[in-house]
């Protein structure tokens, strides 16, 4: 089955899970758009599938309503937005740094809801469009030492699921991805005693297609997805 949609653009972009969104997107015949705070890192990714590339920093609301004017100019509206950007503190709660989880729970929540609104501008009038989140174990339960990731990653889930609950009768499909595990990389391979122990990016971005293949009679709004030895 096709995917109903043209463009597609990913916030967060680099290495890893949207990496592989965007080779798998391109291959289905989507325009491509990769946004980051750094687009220089992205030169490599977009050379390969032919994806613009755009600057912006996720939790400036600003930048944010310049980035889809950037889009839209370049790739026309996106059918598709994925919000993959994230950002952590970890520590110690008693001694973290306010300033650190304050921009961490900007980029992983914050930044989410502004480009949340953004797309939601555009896609209601056409009755159209898909918004994915890329969430984490985190935003299922909180770790120790990683209170900001937490709160970010929850928040996100209820911005998720509020959204869901709003435009999906407006024919947008909302989805929320719980990245439940490592997800492996060349810096992260699996551990030699325990092979085949974290998920794929390929893996992942998969399950992503999977759900955009969707008919709207039978949409998912969470997806669960975990290597097959992952505890949960």
């Amino acid at each position: 089955m096709s995917l109903p949609y043209r463009t597609a653009l990913i916030v967060g972009a680099g290495a890893g899970i949207s990496a592989a969104l965007a080779r798998l997107l391109a291959a289905e015949g989507l325009q491509v758009g990769l946004a980051a705070r750094d687009a220089g890192k992205l030169a490599g990714l977009a050379a390969e599938t032919g994806a613009a590339t755009f600057s912006a920093d996720a939790a400036d609301p600003q930048a944010v309503a310049e980035l889809f004017g950037q889009a839209e100019a370049r790739l026309g509206e996106p059918d598709v937005v994925i919000y993959n950007a994230s950002a952590r503190a970890p520590g110690p709660l008693a001694s973290l740094d306010p300033e650190a989880v304050r921009r961490a729970v900007e980029v992983t929540a914050y930044g989410a809801f502004l480009v949340a609104r953004e797309a939601a501008r555009r896609m209601e009038p056409r009755g159209h469009g898909a918004l994915l989140f890329t969430g984490a174990t985190a935003g299922v339960k909180g770790f120790p030492l990683s209170a900001a990731f937490a709160m970010g990653k929850f928040a996100l889930r209820g911005l998720a699921q509020s959204a869901a609950r709003e435009l999906a009768p407006k024919g947008i499909h909302v989805a929320h991805f719980v990245v439940d595990g490592a997800v492996r990389s060349a810096r992260r391979p699996d551990p030699a005693d325990k092979p085949d122990s974290t998920l794929t990016p390929e893996g992942v971005a998969r399950a992503y297609l999977d759900v955009l293949r969707q008919p709207r009679d039978a949409w998912s709004f969470e997806v669960e997805l975990r290597p097959w030895v992952e505890r949960f």
